[in-house]
């Protein structure tokens, strides 16, 4: 597998090493009989349930809720997540989907959300018998969180929803949904609420199908009646839970491209000794060592950038806004150039679909589209950086 010589960096600590190599043993063995088996990805809704099981099983997604709820440690810990990440990915992109699916969608409930609500649904996120949804984006409204127009109207002891969400992973398949909506004006009037999938008045309007293939769908809230006890902090702080959310989760996209970009490079180096051309090997050609050289530096340059901000978010306590969108855009950005590397390697192999660079290729390109497109981290960052 993938170099691992990252874990002994002061950045972790011993119970992250023992993670990192727990998982690996139990993601090799558990991992390839869901994902390859025969229809796994032309059939995604089953896989990713069949994956959230295992996953819960394993223990692995009692790390996407704290311990009073089920949850492997007191707090959420990006180290452990962006770990888990990493080490996912490598082996399936839609193993790394269902596991962050997990954390994203009840992230908000977890650092926001009341002992009652955490009871009710956290701990089953934690073994996987409920899977969660992160119900953000809009037709009109994805980078530009504020822009959104889904209403949220108080009536008596409830509120009442109408609007529409998109691009919303596990739409379809989720238990619950995480909703952000409009109770006033601006950022401040935007809240978060907890919509159970079998809400009346909320219905999957439509299956998104993208290049690499995971749930995803159009949610459709018309009059739907849900009690004011599912608000998460109150009416006005949805704005400030999305971006917390975001602020967790985010180095973690980092993490699942470094995942896609080190199964790469071992694709690569196991292909470029095997090729026979020109009396040698592909890897005894400079251009070919050129390539694979600079693989390694953009790996281990995304690799330093994501566990720094994930040390920073753990140890510091305080937000990581540009440290997370460095991450993010270096990671998600160079994992893709590592990528094509390999499917140039590669050659005519590299484009075949079925071949584990091409699906690489595909899985990829979408992490540098969601929670924040590559274009909207370079104007936090420029923005963080000037105000210093």
């Amino acid at each position: 597998m993938a170099d691992t010589s990252f874990l002994d960096w002061p950045f972790l600590e011993d119970h992250h090493r023992v993670l990192a190599k727990d998982l690996r043993v139990w993601a090799a063995e558990t991992i390839p009989p869901i994902c390859d088996a025969p229809g796994a990805h032309a059939n995604a809704d089953d896989t990713c349930k069949k994956l959230v099981k295992a996953l819960g099983a394993g223990g692995w997604l009692r790390y996407c809720v704290p311990a009073e709820y089920g949850g492997a440690l007191e707090n959420l810990d990006v180290r452990s997540l962006a770990i888990i990440r990493e080490t996912l990915a490598y082996y399936s992109g839609l193993a790394d989907f269902a596991f962050a699916m997990q954390g994203l969608g009840s992230g908000a409930i977890s650092t926001y959300g009341n002992d009652a609500q955490k009871r009710a649904y956290l701990p089953y996120v934690a073994r996987g018998e409920k899977i969660a949804a992160f119900a953000l984006t809009e037709v009109d409204a994805g980078s530009d969180v504020a822009a959104m127009s889904t209403r949220l109207e108080k009536q008596g002891d409830d509120y009442i929803i109408n609007g529409e969400k998109t691009f919303i992973s596990n739409g379809g398949i989720a238990d619950f949904y995480t909703l952000f909506g409009r109770t006033g004006e601006g950022s401040k009037g935007v809240s978060a609420i907890i919509v159970d999938a079998n809400a009346k008045g909320c219905s999957v309007a439509e299956r998104i199908q993208v290049m690499a293939p995971h749930p995803l769908g159009r949610i459709v809230f018309k009059d739907c009646k849900v009690s004011a006890d599912m608000m998460l902090g109150g009416e006005g702080a949805g704005f400030r839970a999305a971006l917390g959310t975001l602020d967790i989760f985010r180095t973690t996209v980092g993490a699942a491209s470094l995942g896609f970009a080190r199964r790469a490079l071992d694709e690569a180096m196991t292909r470029a000794k095997a090729r026979k051309m020109f009396g040698a090997t592909l890897a005894d050609l400079p251009l070919a060592q050129a390539q694979l050289a600079e693989m390694a530096l953009d790996i281990d340059a995304s690799a330093l950038l994501i566990y720094r901000s994930a040390w920073t978010k753990d140890v510091k306590q305080g937000r990581v806004t540009r440290e997370a969108a460095m991450a993010k855009l270096y990671a998600t950005d160079h994992a893709q150039t590592v990528i094509d590397k390999a499917v140039q390697l590669f050659g005519g192999l590299g484009v075949t679909v079925g071949s584990k660079v091409e699906e690489l290729y595909r899985d990829n390109r979408a992490l540098r589209i969601y929670e924040g497109a590559s274009d909207v981290q370079k104007i936090v960052i420029a923005r963080q950086i000037l105000q210093q």
